[in-house]
């Protein structure tokens, strides 16, 4: 049985993007809606105002700053300063929008689009952007609500959950090109959608069920449900390992439409196993 704790009573629209940098041992995560990025450190939280939704905050591979995706955009955050890095208006459409990014191994960094506002219906790409040499790539073409990613520890396998597909994919993964192929569906989701992501030492993933109230821990070979983890928020959005010993798992949720006690709280969970700690962006 976990006990999944809220951390502070402040509620958030849609907390996502959660990330332990144990370099200086903060959390931190974002709300999208709020348009909003936190840090937490020695027990003290800041925020940052940004002028746009913000999809993620990837921690940076040098100093303490932060690559962020936005609606238009791939920006830093650095020492309170907003730079462009990478203009997205070249390849999103008018009405897309950054949602869920991660870096991998080598510092390039991996952004879904997403469609935002009515009338548009559900659609997007994933991308990858290269920084040592700015090329910005389709990795996954005509993606519906692109969300949690993750690699294994061998680099060999690439995860990938779709929202409005209802379920996570596993591809082969090449390292060094950043190539992908051979998608099939891992498993698939009930009752909720799957959401943002994480994985552990033992390469299983936790991977957050939208409209679930729940984590679910997963094989990353073969699919199975393995465990369960019961969140008092319904909206669960997205979740990372941190502390120390890496076995805190800590879960974002949104608020937006909700009206339950601790619906959009971040919450904190002791688990049984290691997490591993994330890859930056190297911009």
């Amino acid at each position: 049985m976990y006990t999944v704790e809220p951390i502070g009573n402040e509620k958030y629209s849609l907390g996502e993007g959660p990330y332990y940098d144990p370099r200086f041992n903060r959390l931190s995560w974002v709300d999208i809606l709020g348009k909003r990025v936190f840090c937490m450190e020695n027990g003290k939280t800041e925020s940052y105002d940004i002028n746009q939704m913000v999809g993620a905050a990837i921690p940076l591979s040098s100093g303490r700053g932060f690559l962020l995706a936005l609606e238009d955009g791939l920006y830093t955050l650095d020492a309170g300063k907003i730079s462009l890095r990478v203009d997205l208006k070249k390849v999103y459409k008018d009405y897309w929008r950054s949602n869920d990014a991660k870096a991998d191994a080598v510092g390039r960094v991996w952004v879904g689009a997403t469609a935002e506002g009515e009338g548009h219906g559900v659609e997007g790409n994933l991308y990858i952007y290269d920084p040592h040499n700015g090329d910005i790539r389709i990795r996954v073409e005509g993606t519906k609500i692109s969300n949690g990613m993750a690699w294994n520890s061998d680099k060999k396998k690439f995860y990938f959950s779709d929202s409005a597909e209802h379920g996570v994919f596993v591809f082969d993964y090449d390292e060094e090109s950043g190539e992908i192929k051979n998608r099939k569906m891992l498993f698939p989701i009930e009752n909720g959608v799957p959401d943002g992501m994480t994985i552990d030492s033992e390469d299983n993933l936790w991977v957050a069920v939208w409209g679930g109230n729940r984590i679910e821990k997963r094989s990353g070979k073969t699919g199975e449900l393995l465990d369960t983890i019961n969140v008092p928020a319904k909206q669960v959005s997205s979740c990372c390992f941190g502390d120390a010993d890496m076995k805190t798992l800590y879960i974002t949720s949104a608020g937006v439409g909700q009206s339950g006690e601790f619906d959009g709280c971040l919450f904190k969970c002791r688990v049984d196993v290691t997490g591993v700690a994330p890859d930056y962006a190297a911009v």
